[in-house]
């Protein structure tokens, strides 16, 4: 669960609570550690949220507290708008699922004037004859980013020589037309970037890795953005 949807859901959590919720309990219900769940009550009292309570106690948050609801204005909804159309045009049918489902629940809240604002939409994405195609399952490479599982497959460089590699994945990349894959090479011992064209055999291993300073996503856009890494894999 992302940072931003944990705090959400702690709001909703302790508002449904007739007494005060300690962090153990907190911790236990959203699967992080205590320190994290006193940085995100910090957090949320930093924002203005109205919690009352202390470590070692327990939380209350003022029941006629409400989050606040989300508003756009025209060029943010066209910028979602854009994104979910390059999201349907250049990932996979799973995905492309998803991100029209986001959009139709964006437009359920919004009110009219901004429902016209929609219609009047001047920016679009539309699919492509440039798109490379991949043999992967696009959806099954983000779940095993996500849920951290260790992948092989076999790899095609540029050079055409063909390797088997094993690797953590970390992210997927959009070069358009071309996609991404980042990732910890064991058998090249660094970061490396594979093309999705160019890997077959791709197998979710039973190992899952734990996250590692060195071997993070973090480390690997660091150097990225110190131009000290390639863009393609050697």
């Amino acid at each position: 669960m992302r940072k931003a949807e944990r705090l959400n859901d702690i709001v909703h959590h302790l508002r449904r609570m007739h007494q005060a919720v300690t962090a153990h309990t907190l911790a236990e219900s959203f699967e992080v550690s205590l320190r994290t769940i006193y940085r995100d009550i910090q957090d949320l009292v930093d924002s203005g949220v109205p919690i009352l309570g202390e470590a070692g106690v327990g939380y209350v948050i003022d029941k006629k507290y409400h989050l606040p609801p989300i508003m756009f204005d025209a060029d943010e909804l066209e910028a979602i708008a854009l994104g979910i159309g390059m999201v349907s045009n250049w990932t996979d049918e799973k995905f492309a699922e998803k991100a029209q489902s986001a959009y139709r629940k964006i437009q359920a809240t919004l009110p009219a004037q901004l429902i016209n604002e929609l219609h009047q939409i001047s920016t679009f994405s539309a699919p492509s004859h440039y798109k490379i195609p991949w043999e992967v399952n696009f959806t099954e490479v983000r779940e095993c980013i996500r849920r951290k599982h260790v992948v092989s497959f076999t790899y095609l460089d540029l050079n055409d020589r063909q390797t088997e590699r094993v690797i953590r994945p970390l992210a997927l990349i959009s070069f358009s037309p071309i996609w991404l894959l980042a990732g910890w090479c064991e058998l090249r011992g660094a970061f490396r970037n594979f093309r999705l064209d160019r890997i077959t055999e791709f197998s979710q291993l039973n190992t899952r890795y734990k996250d590692e300073k060195d071997k993070s996503l973090s480390t690997y856009l660091k150097l990225v953005n110190k131009d000290q890494y390639a863009a393609s894999s050697r």
